[in-house]
C-alpha cells in the first residue's frame, strides 16, 4: 500500500483541546509516525486544514455512502431496523460487506426476533458474523424479564446494548411531546417522563447484568440526571443524542412540519439546554446524526401521519462545529463525541490520531460557508429539519484506511 505524507495541517491528538501544526505519515493503511517523512511517499496538501479522525456514526437507519462521504464519515454502526431485518448472521454478513473498502459498516444485531420484544435472537452467532452491538431497534423492549437476559448474555460477550428509551404502554401513539405546542396544534402527545421510566428501569436492569448499556437518544433533564446518577454509582452505561435535539425545541413543529417529526419528538426548551449543559459536563459521550432518510412518501402526509426520522449524515459535522463556536466544548471533546467515544463503545482500532490505528482521516476547512438545502442533498432523501440553515465546515478530503477517498 503507497505511504502517504499529510503536510502543512492541524492535527487533532488524542488528550488535546485543539490541533497542532503536526505532519503525518502513514503506512499499510495506519498511523505510522508524527513529524516529517525520510522517504518520498505521496503527499496530501493540508494548508490551512484541520485533520481529525474520521466520524464514526453511532445509530443510522441507512447505509447510504454519498451522504456519509459527504459529511467525514468513515464508519456506521447501522441499526437493525432494516429489511429484513438483522436478527441472524446471514443479514449480519451481507450488511458488514456494504460500502467496503471505502466505507466501513459495523452491524448492530437486533436484540429480539424480528425487534418484536418477545424472544432473544442468536445473538452469539450474530458477533460471529460480525455484530459489533445489540440494539432494540426503535423500541423499547417492555418485558423486563426478556431485557434482563439479553443485558446478561450480551455481558458474557462483551457487547454493548443499544436501547431505544420510551415506554410504549405511557406514548401510546402520541407524536409530540407533551406541551403548550401540542395542545394548541392538536397534536396527540405524551409526557417526557416516557422516556425516564425507561431509562430509570434499564438502569436497574444494567446495574443487575453488568451489561454496558448505550442508551442512543436521551433527550430530557431529568433524564440527563439520571444517567448522571448511574455513572457516579460506576455503572457501565453511556449516552447519546443527536443534533434534532439538540438545536431545535418543539416549537419547530409549529406549523406542522413533518421533517421535524423526530422519535423522540421534540421537546421544550428546557429540556434541550439541559442536553447542551450535559454536553458540556461529560454526561452524553456521543453525538450522532440518526441518519434516517425518508421520502416524499413518508413525510408529505398530515403530521400525525408522516413517519419520523431526519436525514442527518450531511449535517452532523457542521452542526455541531456550532458548539465550538459557542464555547460550549472544544475541538478536541467534539471528536471524542463524534469519533473516539464510538470507537471505544464499540471496540473498533480508530477514532484517534494514534500510532497504530486505522488511517481513517479527514481534513476539515471549518470556516467554509454552504448552505443546507434538502432539494440538493446527496443523501437518499432530504428530510432535514434545518433546511436552509446557514452553516460552517466542508470535508475537503478523506482517508479510509490510507486510501485517499474524494470528499
Amino acid at each position: 500500500m503507497t505511504a502517504i505524507s499529510i503536510l502543512n495541517g492541524h492535527a487533532l491528538l488524542p488528550g488535546t483541546d485543539k490541533a497542532e501544526a503536526m505532519p503525518l505519515q502513514i503506512q499499510d493503511g495506519k498511523i505510522a509516525s508524527f513529524g516529517d517523512s525520510t522517504g518520498k511517499p505521496v503527499q496530501l496538501d493540508a494548508t490551512n486544514l484541520l485533520i481529525a479522525p474520521g466520524i464514526i456514526d453511532f445509530g443510522v437507519f441507512k447505509t447510504d455512502k454519498p451522504a456519509f462521504r459527504f459529511g467525514g464519515i468513515t464508519r456506521a454502526a447501522l441499526m437493525p431496523d432494516q429489511s429484513p431485518v438483522h436478527d441472524d448472521p446471514a443479514t449480519v454478513r451481507y450488511a458488514a460487506l456494504k460500502g467496503k473498502p471505502d466505507l466501513w459498516v459495523h452491524p448492530l444485531a437486533a436484540a429480539t426476533q424480528g425487534l418484536a420484544g418477545l424472544q432473544m435472537a442468536e445473538i452469539a452467532l450474530m458477533k460471529e458474523a460480525g455484530a459489533v452491538g445489540v440494539a432494540t431497534g426503535r423500541k423499547w423492549i417492555g418485558d423486563s424479564g426478556i431485557m434482563l437476559r439479553i443485558m446478561r448474555y450480551c455481558a458474557a460477550l462483551d457487547l454493548p446494548v443499544i436501547v431505544h428509551s420510551e415506554d410504549a404502554a405511557l406514548a401510546g401513539n402520541a407524536v409530540a411531546t407533551e406541551s403548550e405546542t401540542a395542545t394548541l396544534l392538536g397534536l396527540s402527545s405524551a409526557s417526557p417522563i416516557t422516556e425516564t421510566l425507561a431509562i430509570a428501569r434499564d438502569l436497574m436492569l444494567a446495574e443487575e447484568s453488568g451489561a454496558h448499556v448505550h442508551f442512543r437518544q436521551v433527550t430530557t433533564a431529568r433524564s440527563l440526571d439520571l444517567i448522571r446518577e448511574g455513572k457516579a454509582r460506576g455503572l457501565k452505561i453511556s449516552c447519546g443524542i443527536t443534533p434534532g435535539h439538540l438545536f431545535l425545541s418543539n416549537n419547530a413543529i409549529f406549523d406542522f412540519r413533518t421533517f421535524a417529526r423526530l422519535s423522540p419528538p421534540l421537546r421544550d426548551e428546557s429540556d434541550r439546554l439541559a442536553c447542551i449543559a450535559a454536553i458540556a459536563d461529560g454526561t452524553i459521550d456521543v453525538i450522532a446524526s440518526g441518519h434516517d432518510p425518508r421520502g416524499p412518501e413518508d413525510k408529505r402526509l398530515p403530521f400525525s401521519e408522516a413517519a419520523p426520522g431526519m436525514a442527518g449524515a450531511e449535517t452532523l459535522l457542521a452542526l455541531t462545529l456550532n458548539l465550538v463556536r459557542d464555547e460550549i466544548i472544544t475541538t478536541g471533546r467534539l471528536f471524542e463525541l463524534l469519533a473516539t467515544n464510538p470507537a471505544r463503545i464499540l471496540g473498533l482500532n480508530s477514532g484517534q490520531i494514534s500510532i497504530g490505528y486505522e488511517a481513517d482521516l479527514i481534513l476539515i476547512d471549518p470556516y467554509a460557508p454552504w448552505q443546507v438545502d434538502s432539494n440538493r442533498m446527496t443523501a437518499l432523501a432530504g428530510n432535514t429539519p434545518f433546511d436552509k440553515l446557514p452553516v460552517q465546515g466542508r470535508v475537503r478530503h478523506m482517508l479510509k484506511g490510507g486510501k485517499i477517498i474524494a470528499a
